[in-house]
Order: structure tokens, then C-alpha cells, then sequence
């Protein structure tokens, strides 16, 4: 293999052409018909004026379209920068602003307007489904150093944070993820996480890939039908962060509930010993756990064959190259700290990000003599492996989602009747966080917190929309005047309002959401 996400691609073509790869309640594609339809495609983008290089914003939904169009500008050497297509108008014109990109490949209905070329994601992958004799061959014009993917992590609407990732990493997780999972090429991946991620993108895209195994996509992550579209594809294994394994157990029970071909589940962080058991019980699988970032896909996992419950494993290696990963925990000084000593997580490895895009002091600051700081605190076991303690950073996860908390205060502090606001995480009974807004109100502002959170609604991707809001009449403050964040007021006292226990009573359109 060359290292290269179109490397994969053609190595799985070459190795069983007439195997079926992508399942979707939409059709389906062979390895052979799918290299014609990433060449078609990447013909398309050609001709729109792609080159190697070049940065093009995409709203990437779970729709084959937009993932043959990321492999296609993957063939071409471009540089994906895939986007939530929740993202407001406004969060998606500061993305482009940001990254000034040769073309946005989008939906009819999401453009930020200005002077941006957008192409419809439909027009450039075409009848994806179809089984189309093509004259021509896939474009192969990557280097395995080359940046594939530009991944918006935290920040604000003019200002993202940008992660830089390589053809290298991407090639090297999907080598990775069969062998510590076990897959083979009689597996099926189902990915319901967006391919705006680096999981569905490295992992299950990739790592299908990489083995000759099916991938099933999903539109959106649904628990009421789950199950019921793993049967219907007959998918093995499926990625889970965040809630979901929550969501699935909130579930009425039934008794077919383990009768699906689901074998293994992916997820990270571990729970405790006993919810996995519970867990696997009730779906007839086996949990596999682990740990890894935007930053490098090459984090932790269980060691194959191992079940070091409550613990993210230890360092992934790679199948080919043996070891390649380096783990260590240090303390605020930066001095190593033994088994037991809780202290901040550094990896090392070569598929670790180049940087974040066009930000050298933020860059600089996270790496240490060559080591990647993840900003989360952990402690290492006696048997090596790692046990999460805290996040570090400030940057909240909810329903694996990261968001900025100082984003979502810039928003709401644009209401006129707001004059300060903080933004926590608070925890949530679906496990990861939830979000809490305390605002001070401007003088003689009467608190209408529903109004304030539609406002926030308008501005912002669902996920950032803080669901708990209190008013208060100041913000404590540290020695140097900075908000003190952990001496707000704990607890949900009577007068916040909860957005979500606000709308109990009437129905949701996606369940899982």
C-alpha cells in the first residue's frame, strides 16, 4: 500500500472487485463499481477547477454522495474540510472566510452566500448506483505527507480550529482498526457517527477499506431503528461515542434485542465494568474500548483479545510497522509521573497532526519536545493500560460533539439584554456532558431564559444551544478578574429553566438526537 486514501481504495478493488462494499437503504456498490464512481466524481471536481492542494468546504452528510465526493477529492489530492451541515448560515460563511476555499460542496438548501463557487453534492456524484462502465482511471496524485483532511474542532464562528491530518494517518487507522478489532473481510461496519468526523472517516470508511469488508452508512444515528437497519444489512460492528450506547438502553426492551448479527461495538471512553456487562448482555455483542482525537487517530485501545474494564487500553500499534506509539503522563512541570499519579496524557507517533492550519501559536503550544498534549488527565496502570480522570481543556463534549464554551458566550452575549454570560458543562444522566448558560442581565432586562435560548438557537448548531439557563446577578470573579467558572452555582435550582424537560411532553422527529 502506498499510505494513501485512494491507495486503500484501489488495493481493496484489486483485491476482490466483485465484493460488495458500500450498503445503503439506497443501493449499493461493488469495490470496482465504487473506484468508478470516486473517478467519475473526482472527474467532475476536475472540472469544476480542483487541483492538488486546493481546500474545498464540505457540508458532509451520511449520504454516499458526499462520501464518494471526499474520496474523489482525496484522489485528487485536495483538502477536505468537512463541515457539520447543521452549521448555521452564519457559522458556515466564518468557516469559509476562514479557510478561503476553492469551491463549497454543499446542498441546495445550505450556502453561505458571498462569492464562494458551490457546486450540489448530486451533480458531482452523479447516479452513484448505477454500475457504469468508465474509461478512465482513478487519479492517484496524493503523497502520503500531503494534508487530506482540514477537521473544525472547537472555536468561534470567525475563527475555528482547524486539525491537519494526513493521507499517512488516515491509511494507518484504517490499517489499525481491523487488527485491534479483530475484523476481517466477512465483517460488516455499520457507521451511524458523521462523516464530518474523524471516526466514520478513519475508522469504519477506511478501515472497511483496509480489510475488504462491507460498510454500512446510515443517514443519523436513530435508536428506534438501530437495530432493526443492522439486521436489515446484516452489519457485525459499529462505532459508538458519546450517548448512544445510553440512548440504545433507554430503549423499550424486547426480546429479539440480541437476535441481530451485531458481534462487536467500538467506544470510548470505558464504562464501568458492570453498565458494559449489562450492555452486552442485553444486545448479545462484545464492547471494545478505547481512546483517540482529532489530533491522532493512533491513541489508546484494549489490547486484543483483552478486557481491562474501566481503562482505555494501551497505546495503539500498528500491524505492519509494530511499534510506533509512544505514551506518557506528566505532571504540571512536565516531569514523568509513575503508576497511580494522575497527570496529563502525551503521545508520540508519525501520524500525530502537523499542526492546526495557519495557527503557529497554538500549534506550538500543543506540543512538547515532539510530544502531543491531549489536554486530558489520566493515570497509568500497573498493567500499563491508562484510566481517564478529567479533561483538562476547556473545550466541552456533549453528545460527541465538542464545542467552545466562549462561542457560545459570544452569542449570547449579543442579545441586548444580556451583559455577561458563562458557559459550563454540567453532568448529564446520558453520560459525556451537558450545557448550562449563567447570564447576567443588562439593567432594567426583564429574564425571559426561553427567549434567550431561541435567540442562542438562531446562531448556533443545535448541540451548542445550552440546554439549562439561569440568571444570576453576577459572575464570581478570580484575583485577575477572570470569570471563576468553578464557583458558579452547582446544582439546578428552581428557577433555571431546562429547554429539554421544558418540551417533554411533545414529540421529538428523531429520537437519539
Amino acid at each position: 500500500m502506498d499510505d494513501t486514501i485512494p491507495g486503500l481504495l484501489l488495493h481493496a478493488a484489486d483485491r476482490d472487485p466483485d465484493g460488495v462494499w458500500l450498503r445503503t437503504d439506497e443501493g449499493s456498490l461493488t469495490f470496482a463499481a465504487a473506484v468508478s464512481a470516486v473517478a467519475r466524481t473526482a472527474d467532475r471536481l476536475r472540472d469544476a477547477g480542483v487541483r492538488r492542494g486546493d481546500l474545498v468546504v464540505v457540508t458532509a452528510r451520511n449520504t454516499p454522495p458526499y462520501l464518494l465526493s471526499w474520496l474523489g477529492l482525496a484522489a485528487l489530492g485536495a483538502v477536505t474540510v468537512a463541515t457539520n451541515p447543521q452549521s448555521t448560515p452564519t457559522e458556515l460563511a466564518g468557516l469559509v472566510g476562514q479557510v478561503r476555499p476553492r469551491l463549497l460542496l454543499t446542498d441546495r438548501d445550505l450556502s453561505p452566500g458571498g462569492d464562494v463557487a458551490a457546486l450540489e453534492v448530486d451533480d458531482v456524484a452523479g447516479s452513484w448506483a448505477e454500475e457504469q462502465p468508465y474509461a478512465g482511471t482513478l487519479p492517484t496524485l496524493a503523497a502520503p505527507d500531503d494534508v487530506a483532511v482540514l477537521i473544525p474542532t472547537s472555536g468561534t464562528t470567525g475563527r475555528s480550529k482547524l486539525v491537519t491530518q494526513t493521507h499517512r494517518a488516515y491509511a494507518w487507522a484504517g490499517e489499525g482498526f481491523p487488527w485491534w478489532l479483530e475484523l476481517t473481510r466477512d465483517d460488516r461496519l455499520m457507521t451511524s457517527l458523521p462523516l464530518f468526523h474523524i471516526n466514520a472517516q478513519a475508522y469504519s470508511v477506511m478501515g472497511s477499506l483496509a480489510c475488504g469488508a462491507g460498510l454500512v452508512l446510515l443517514p443519523r444515528f436513530s435508536a428506534s431503528g438501530f437495530l432493526d437497519a443492522a439486521r436489515r444489512h446484516g452489519a457485525t460492528e459499529f462505532n459508538a461515542i458519546g450517548a448512544m450506547l445510553e440512548i440504545l438502553m433507554r430503549q423499550p426492551e424486547r426480546p429479539d434485542d440480541a437476535a441481530t448479527p451485531l458481534r462487536l461495538c467500538y467506544t470510548g471512553p470505558s464504562p464501568t465494568r458492570e453498565r458494559q456487562e449489562q450492555i452486552e448482555r442485553r444486545f448479545g455483542l462484545r464492547i471494545v474500548c478505547g481512546y483517540a482525537m482529532s489530533e491522532t487517530p493512533y491513541g489508546l485501545v484494549w489490547p486484543r483479545g483483552s478486557r481491562p474494564y474501566g481503562t482505555l487500553g494501551t497505546p495503539r500499534q500498528h500491524p505492519r510497522h509494530g511499534t510506533v506509539n509512544e505514551a506518557r503522563v506528566v505532571d504540571d512541570d512536565g516531569r514523568e509521573v509513575g503508576p497511580g499519579v494522575t497527570g496529563e496524557l502525551l503521545l508520540r507517533n508519525p501520524v500525530v497532526t502537523p499542526g492546526y492550519w495557519e495557527m503557529p501559536e497554538e500549534t506550538a503550544a500543543a506540543f512538547v519536545d515532539g510530544w502531543l498534549r491531549t489536554g486530558d488527565l489520566v493515570t497509568r496502570n500497573d498493567d500499563g493500560t491508562y484510566t481517564v480522570v478529567a479533561r483538562r481543556k476547556e473545550v466541552l463534549r456533549r453528545r460527541g460533539e465538542n464545542l467552545s464554551p466562549l462561542e457560545v458566550e459570544e452569542a449570547v452575549l449579543c442579545h441586548p439584554d444580556v451583559s455577561e454570560c458563562a458557559v459550563v458543562g454540567v453532568p448529564s444522566e446520558l453520560s459525556e456532558e451537558d450545557v448550562k448558560a449563567f447570564v447576567v442581565l443588562a439593567p432594567r432586562a426583564v429574564a425571559d431564559l426561553p427567549a434567550l435560548r431561541a435567540w442562542a438557537a438562531q446562531r448556533l448548531a443545535a448541540f451548542k444551544v445550552p440546554r439549562f439557563w439561569q440568571a444570576v446577578d453576577d459572575l464570581p470573579r478570580t484575583s485577575t478578574s477572570r470569570v471563576a467558572k468553578h464557583l458558579l452555582p452547582a446544582g439546578h435550582p428552581p428557577d433555571e429553566y431546562d429547554a429539554e424537560s421544558a418540551t417533554v411532553a411533545g414529540s421529538r422527529p428523531e429520537d437519539g438526537r
